[in-house]
């Protein structure tokens, strides 16, 4: 009987083994199935990672290509619920939910048709030569293939009005403030020679490691490009933007007055929150810590001995010159300066630092006039193209110093590049989630690092401290605008007033914000909810823990595991602390 029960147990125990090895590999391969059908849908994003199997192609934007991936998404979706996630073990059940989530936000989402909505403010088929600034243009096979992505241009734009014309068709327009701003974006590729064309600044001075027959070779196929193509494309989008679809632009401003408009950002506000908060809740956060915000930058008011009111004290800070640089190099240089600074201090704050650097470029002129003051693009997989800082020099005179040292912060380290490269370096990971993420703990974490200047030597002088209280205020603002505008009925000068009410930003600044709300409805909402949820969680480990309390360990266990969305984060850390008690 013993021999009997321990076959029997062995048995058993190499079924439960054989189910469990079954179960890992059957999603392995769906998950790598699913990868590669995203970039060859997506192959601009391919060719970001250093990927170059698509480097000659764009995104098939037509309808028929648009429905099939939506079908394949779906079928992925429903073979992703065919897997028993109980056969799996504890790293592949979080890949699992991980997955799941990702698929089901984006099938979610198709109901919304927001394909239909294909040309944006922020850029688009309108600037297509900026995707140079995220490739890795070096060999004559990168120009080839680049010249092959020019030469396809005009199908490209042709999709772009096509999809253009069907939203118009069926009532999915953008509002009309926004599409004021894209005609003079498009007039800067109506040149009249193609050496003034942006596609050609990639070929006016070419890598000297390419031979000169082939650089005389590559501008003269540029140049044909151009003429035959590239301006012919735009002249044709150019008249059909003006003549038809910037005439039928809405003047309303909200998701809302679109077709399904409130239930689409109703999802929209739960899938960029990670969270079941509904729109009114938010909103209702976001006017509550505008008002704790408030608070403490009266106090710096108060420190300072300004003789007048909250108003006067912004007036004072947007208007002042001893605030502002005098021409775009020496703010550029604050920019490499403040960066230079931050990163010797940060082993103070983490034991893991990515090993892949970053750099600090400037916004490029095409776009800066109609974008925000900063951005940060992730560097390339395979190590070819580092992340870039990059930095809004248009109008220095509305770029305050001030700002300088938190937004650093937030954009470059500790903010997005060391959690974004931190995460491409993190080993053995699906690369659904190397690559990916989630925006609440990803702009979560770009503004809960903008606290940790205090710790890294900065915001020495009260006029800094004031301007890392009004970064933070921006993002409780950005709550109650962006539900205001999207759910609430709010008109966007509505918005404007309330966001130069309560913050320091400066008056264009505070225009292009709000424009970006519009123009991204939903995605604002995240910071602050992945900000507060982070520092809740810290709180929670430094009370449970007192003397014991290691930042960098704490810092390096938060960003263990890439982007999380919020409520698995918050397990993976309750996790971690009670083992900081073994």
């Amino acid at each position: 009987m013993p021999l009997r029960r321990t076959c029997t147990a062995l048995i058993l125990t190499l079924l439960a083994s054989n189910a469990l090895a079954g179960a890992s590999e059957d999603f392995a391969a769906l998950m790598d199935e699913e990868w590669e059908a995203r970039l060859a849908y997506s192959p601009v994003f391919a060719s970001q990672l250093g990927d170059k199997r698509y480097n000659d192609r764009w995104e098939d934007r037509s309808l028929a290509a648009i429905r099939a991936y939506q079908d394949q998404s779906r079928e992925f979706l429903r073979r992703t619920y065919a897997i028993d996630k109980a056969a799996l073990d504890a790293t592949d059940q979080l890949n699992f939910e991980l997955f799941r989530r990702s698929l089901q936000d984006r099938v979610d989402a198709f109901q919304f048709k927001a394909h239909l909505l294909p040309l944006h403010h922020r850029g688009g088929a309108q600037n297509l030569e900026n995707t140079t600034n995220r490739l890795s243009l070096e060999s004559v096979d990168d120009f080839e293939d680049w010249l092959a992505r020019m030469n396809a241009v005009d199908d490209y734009i042709e999709q772009t009005i096509q999809l253009a014309e069907a939203g118009r068709k069926q009532g999915y327009m953008p509002p009309k403030i926004l599409m004021q701003r894209i005609p003079d974006q498009i007039a800067a590729q109506l040149v009249d020679t193609a050496e003034d064309s942006p596609f050609y600044s990639v070929f006016a001075e070419l890598p000297d490691t390419i031979k000169a027959a082939d650089q005389a070779r590559l501008q003269a196929a540029a140049i044909d490009s151009i003429d035959d193509v590239i301006l012919p494309a735009y002249r044709r989008l150019d008249k059909y933007f003006r003549d038809t679809y910037l005439p039928a632009s809405r003047d309303s401003i909200g998701l809302s007055e679109l077709p399904n408009g409130s239930a689409w950002y109703e999802q929209q506000t739960r899938q960029y929150t990670t969270t079941n908060m509904t729109p009114d809740d938010v909103h209702a956060l976001g006017l509550s810590e505008v008002k704790r915000i408030r608070d403490e930058m009266q106090a710096i008011i108060d420190e300072v001995d300004f003789d007048g009111s909250f108003d006067d004290f912004l007036v004072f800070l947007r208007t002042d010159p001893q605030f502002y640089y005098d021409n775009p190099d020496d703010l550029y240089e604050a920019y490499l300066a403040t960066c230079k600074r931050i990163d010797p201090e940060l082993v103070s704050q983490f034991g893991k630092l990515p090993r892949m650097p970053y750099g600090v470029k400037p916004i490029p002129d095409s776009i800066a006039p109609d974008t925000t003051t900063a951005y940060y693009t992730r560097p390339a997989a395979d190590g070819s193209r580092a992340g870039i800082y990059w930095v809004n020099l248009y109008r220095p005179d509305v770029r305050p110093k001030y700002e300088i040292e938190v937004l650093s912060v937030h954009e470059a380290m500790p903010g997005h590049h060391l959690q974004i490269a931190l995460q491409q370096e993190l080993g053995d990971m699906p690369n659904f989630r190397r690559f990916g993420g989630f925006t609440a703990f990803v702009e979560g974490w770009g503004l809960y690092s903008e606290s940790l200047g205090y710790d890294l030597g900065l915001y020495k002088d009260p006029y800094s401290r004031f301007g890392q209280l009004t970064y933070e205020m921006w993002r409780a603002v950005r709550l109650v605008v962006d539900t205001g505008m999207h759910y609430k009925g709010w008109t966007r000068q509505q918005a404007i007033d309330f966001f130069k009410a309560n913050a320091a930003k400066t008056e264009l600044d505070i225009i292009n914000e709000i424009d970006r709300y519009i123009g991204f409805p939903g995605q604002a909402l995240a910071y602050k909810i992945g900000q507060l949820r982070m520092q809740t969680i810290r709180q929670r480990a430094e009370i449970a823990l007192g003397g014991r309390f290691d930042v960098r360990a704490f810092h390096d266990a938060l960003l263990g595991a890439g982007a999380l969305p919020l409520d698995l984060l918050e397990s993976r850390m309750d996790a971690w602390l009670a083992g900081q008690d073994q």
